[in-house]
């Protein structure tokens, strides 16, 4: 008869417990279901999303399961019930951060699985070093709407603040449009990709070299003498830019020659033709199976000049094939008797009787 008054006196503590061992047993029900069954499941998936989200999710979703069962047990109690209203505003605080926090570890399984999935199989770097700046900027967003959510559960007017942190960050981006409009140039080069981390490329400004980095600011160009032009962004989205490593990094060399006008142009293209092969199968940098050939174009002033059309692996490799074929071809040309004529010019004078 006691241990029935002191059940009826306090039940509503007993309920509070039972609820609380309940929530209690949910949490480790839910804790090994995931451990024994859910990871497994997602380990035979070709993908990491899933186990990253699993990961990301697991924990949270043992705490979230214990924090609602505290607030069933604290509802329960007849002590409790004069601060019903302070507690629930407490609660929906703590649910709402709480929820921000699992959104936050959402998004940080999305973004690491990018960037050991997608990212390191991109010939680009860029999207990486972005990485950071997304995974700051969604933080940010969610926190915002979480604390703008509180303060409307508190009965805070939220429409007047949203409206003055439009204006605010008006102003912040007014007095940055300078750093945003970078931002944004260099955005649009990462997505629309004319270049590359490590591509060559000529500016129509004339500044030629190696891509180095693309920066939320600025874009870095090495040149071959190894200094480093930093471009701004905005600069670089609006330039024509020659990129010599894109659609292939494989590229023409045209050489300009000229032979005398005495000489024999069939021999001439023979000669050029089997110099230029072998040095083609000679030279590293060189397309060893490319058929070199040569196309006549004009009588020049002192030579009837040509090109000669080689193949190089990069653009870089052009300067080494073309010195060893001028001095190839020089040689054979001496050795054949074709001749380089020099400038040439002829003066006539007229006959004048004198009296």
């Amino acid at each position: 008869m006691a241990w029935m008054e002191f059940i009826t006196s306090y039940s509503d503590v007993v309920w509070a417990a039972v609820l609380l061992a309940a929530a209690l047993i949910a949490a480790k029900a839910i804790d090994f279901t995931i451990n024994r069954g859910v990871k497994r499941v997602a380990a035979k998936t070709k993908t990491m999303l899933d186990d990253m989200i699993i990961h990301a999710i697991h924990r949270p979703i043992y705490i979230g399961a214990l924090l609602f069962g505290a607030y069933l047990a604290l509802s329960a109690l007849r002590i409790v019930s004069p601060y019903a209203n302070i507690l629930n505003q407490a609660f929906t605080v703590v649910f709402i951060l709480f929820g921000a926090y699992v959104a936050v570890k959402v998004i940080n399984a999305f973004i690491q699985w990018y960037a050991e999935e997608i990212a390191v199989k991109t010939k680009t770097k860029a999207d990486e070093q972005f990485l950071p700046i997304f995974r700051k900027i969604a933080y940010a967003l969610v926190f915002i709407l979480a604390f703008l959510w509180i303060l409307n559960q508190f009965g805070i007017e939220i429409t007047t603040l949203v409206a003055a942190l439009g204006i605010g960050g008006l102003a912040i981006a007014l007095g940055l449009q300078d750093t945003l409009k970078e931002f944004f140039a260099g955005a649009y080069i990462i997505a629309d990709r004319p270049i590359r981390i490590g591509d060559y490329i000529e500016l129509d400004s004339g500044q030629k070299g190696y891509v180095e980095d693309i920066g939320w600011r600025s874009t870095k160009i090495r040149m071959l003498g190894n200094n480093l032009v930093v471009v701004p962004n905005s600069k670089m989205a609006s330039s024509i830019i020659t990129n010599y490593y894109a659609p292939v990094e494989e590229m023409s060399v045209v050489v300009p020659v000229g032979v005398g006008y005495q000489s024999d142009l069939d021999k001439v293209e023979r000669i050029t033709i089997d110099v230029a092969k072998q040095v083609l199968k000679k030279e590293e940098g060189a397309v060893k199976d490319f058929k070199p050939f040569i196309r006549y174009k004009e009588f020049g002033d002192s030579n009837i000049n040509f090109s000669v059309i080689l193949r190089v692996k990069k653009y870089v490799d052009k300067y080494r094939v073309t010195h060893e074929f001028i001095k190839a071809l020089k040689k054979r040309y001496d050795k054949e008797g074709i001749e380089i004529a020099w400038p040439i010019r002829k003066l006539y004078f007229a006959k004048k009787k004198v009296d």
